[in-house]
């Protein structure tokens, strides 16, 4: 008898285990917050704002119109698109639809709009406000020295410069910087808009 209750209980087990990883694997799959790899792989072309919320099918939206659209005037094919005004990025792809756009937190000097080229990036990195800080894509040094560029703060906060001091940091939440990491290769276009 022992051995045929320890059975049944083994048995009782596993399938609670299973149906606690079944409802984890659910809660996962709607959580917001997911990485744009994993939004891609299921087919989807959701965008996400930086407060964690989907932000809608920006790639359904014709371009030009809706606060979602890839802005008009920001060039053709591959490309990020950052709208200074509206704080938002677009990755954009081939096909011109773009695969993610996302809010963004700007430091306290903007780039000039213009086209620009992604230089140099790098994994992990403290940022100039003493914040670890991961997926830096760096676009453009101005002729000031202050070096523009995309990254998520570890802890997922906003910049929080010293006052008085120049800095070009664009912070993305983490699911939206490992989204530009993984887009914004070296040499990609990076077009910014007003």
């Amino acid at each position: 008898m022992a051995r045929s209750s320890s059975g049944a209980i083994v048995a009782a087990l596993t399938a609670a285990a299973l149906a606690g990883v079944g409802f984890l694997a659910v809660q996962a799959e709607a959580a917001p917050d997911r990485p744009a790899a994993a939004h891609a792989s299921a087919g989807k072309d959701k965008g996400q704002d930086s407060g964690g919320q989907g932000a809608g099918d920006a790639a359904g939206q014709d371009q030009g119109k809706g606060p979602e659209a890839v802005p008009q005037g920001s060039g053709a094919g591959m490309r990020v698109v950052y709208a200074l005004a509206q704080k938002r990025v677009w990755l954009v792809g081939a096909d011109e639809k773009a695969s993610h756009t996302f809010e963004v937190s700007p430091s306290t000097v903007s780039p000039q709009p213009g086209t620009y080229k992604v230089t140099s990036r790098t994994l992990n990195v403290t940022g100039s406000d003493g914040t670890p800080i991961e997926h830096v894509v760096i676009f453009h040094r101005d002729a000031a020295g202050i070096v523009f560029g995309f990254s998520a703060a570890v802890d997922g906060r906003p910049p929080n410069p010293t006052p008085g001091k120049k800095t070009g940091g664009i912070r993305e939440n983490p699911a939206d910087g490992l989204a530009m990491w993984q887009f914004a290769v070296s040499n990609t276009k990076v077009v910014v808009v007003p």
